[in-house]
């Protein structure tokens, strides 16, 4: 149900909005990435605030794979995602032997190693010019890049909603089920014989998997890496969007990277020394009055609508 929703928005922004399917493509790429970070954070409860490393990672991957090896775009989204994967994989065997600021503070450190190190070697990732030149092939050697956008979008949204299926379902299994009692009392797992351990670096392996995958998105999209793709910029925008849309569900991701990306882009371009002032209220007023996001708006206005309802019956 959510995915048709999901497919249905998707289609009508792109009939409304034909000239901005640049920023529509940005936005389903981000929605994508925050919904990795929601997984790792709002289901599992690993306060990670280095996201971006996984994305990043992805990105360059792909990159490299679409310059090196071959430009055929699904086998590159299989190089960003196995890309956030070992990254993920690597950071989880420390980052996951800790716990609060410890954990959140290496999370950070790790991605800022990873920017240093791609920064740095700029003969294999540019450095700070960034890694361009990319070509990508047509998606199936049928549909091709076009200047305007079009494939770029579609490409993006169909991965989008393959994602989100599959995550939901992940969510709703039994694993799942482990990972929210982890994220309610980790000593009371361990204590019944969870393997706490084991399950937090599955899912945080899992979310680097979608990280990298939006990574890879966005180089084959825009055909260019930059460092801001492993920023720390980058990690806190996303945390930002999640807490927005909603952390403790999958669809808050749906709601806060759209809203968050929308208002960014027009608080900007009205204001673009004080955009972020804008953004500081929104994240305020959030969690003052909407403390689990603005995807519980949806459930308590359409009880309201039923209370209405009732009333005229």
């Amino acid at each position: 149900m959510v995915e048709l929703a999901l497919l249905i928005v998707g289609a009508l922004a792109f009939f409304v909005f034909p000239d901005d399917l640049g920023l529509m493509t940005s936005i389903v790429i981000m929605t994508l990435f925050v919904l990795s970070l929601s997984l790792v954070l709002g289901q599992a409860g690993i306060p990670t605030i280095g996201h971006a490393a996984l994305y990043g990672s992805g990105a360059y991957a792909a990159g490299l794979w679409a310059l090196h090896v071959t430009a055929e775009p699904l086998t590159g989204l299989a190089a960003g995602g196995l890309a956030g994967a070992i990254i993920a994989a690597l950071s989880g065997l420390l980052l996951l032997r800790t716990r609060g600021l410890t954990l959140v503070m290496l999370s950070i450190a790790f991605a800022q190693v990873l920017f240093e190190i791609a920064n740095k070697a700029r003969g294999v990732t540019g450095g700070d010019d960034g890694l361009s030149g990319l070509t990508v092939s047509p998606v199936l050697g049928i549909f091709r890049f076009d200047f305007y956008g079009r494939t770029g979008y579609w490409y993006s949204l169909i991965v989008l909603v393959l994602s989100y299926a599959l995550l939901r379902r992940l969510v709703a299994s039994p694993f799942g089920l482990t990972c929210r009692g982890i994220r309610s009392d980790k000593t009371r797992m361990l204590a019944i014989g969870g393997h706490v351990y084991g399950a937090l670096m599955t899912v945080y392996v899992t979310g680097g998997v979608f990280a990298g995958i939006a990574g890879a998105l966005t180089a084959q999209t825009a055909q260019v890496v930059g460092l801001n793709s492993l920023s720390f910029q980058q990690s806190a925008d996303a945390l930002v969007m999640l807490v927005i849309g909603g952390t403790w569900t999958l669809a808050g991701a749906l709601i806060g990277a759209p809203v968050f990306m929308v208002v960014h882009h027009i608080a900007s371009t009205a204001s673009p020394y004080h955009w972020l002032v804008v953004i500081g209220l929104l994240l305020i007023l959030t969690v003052l009055y909407l403390p689990k996001g603005l995807i519980y708006l949806i459930p308590a206005g359409l009880e309201r609508l039923r209370d209405r309802q009732g009333t005229h019956e």
